[in-house]
């Protein structure tokens, strides 16, 4: 499975996002606590413009995860609604730009946008496709039993079931302490 690389550019920033709370880190954490954290996770994204650096900019990007999280929960119809409403309410008006040395893409934010507006808008058309596509099986959360980690399964036959490598393993060694007992 593959989506435009623009798609899949956003989904995978909005898993990254996605998987800072605290269920879902590594570190058991909320990983976007303060804003120096939002700072060095950001230093890996693909947003330019305004990024104010602030404690209510971290508080609206950590918004913007809780509304990433539910819509990779729902059913089809039911995101329909969600991303729809993220773009109304950013008032979303698509257009073509390049910009930093990127080819033309699709924005539908003004760079002068607060970055949780652009965050939001930016996962709503990656989601768009996704819905379009009617691959919204592809979004998942992790099967682990003690992780609530998101994850694109882009493999051919559509059978991921973890998060990481990591979680994998744990599980099949759980899986495999309870058959030798």
């Amino acid at each position: 499975m593959h989506f435009a690389p623009d798609t899949e550019e956003a989904l995978a920033f909005a898993v990254v996002l996605a998987n800072t709370d605290a269920g879902a880190s590594r570190s058991g954490t909320d990983e976007i606590a303060t804003v120096a954290q939002l700072g060095e996770l950001l230093a890996d994204a693909p947003y330019s413009g305004r990024i104010d650096h602030d404690e209510a900019e971290r508080r609206e990007v950590a918004l913007a995860r809780a509304q990433i999280r539910e819509v990779w929960t729902l059913g089809r119809d039911d995101a329909v609604a969600v991303v729809n409403r993220m773009l109304r309410e950013a008032r979303a008006l698509p257009y073509l730009t390049r910009h930093d040395g990127s080819d033309w893409h699709m924005h539908a934010t003004e760079p002068t946008a607060p970055l949780a507006e652009r965050i939001r808008v930016e996962a709503a058309l990656a989601l768009i496709d996704v819905i379009r596509m009617n691959e919204m099986d592809r979004l998942r959360v992790c099967a682990a039993d003690d992780c609530t980690g998101l994850f694109v399964d882009l493999s051919r036959n559509g059978s991921k079931r973890f998060c990481t490598v990591r979680c994998g393993n744990r599980m099949n060694m759980v899986a495999f302490r309870a058959r030798r007992a």
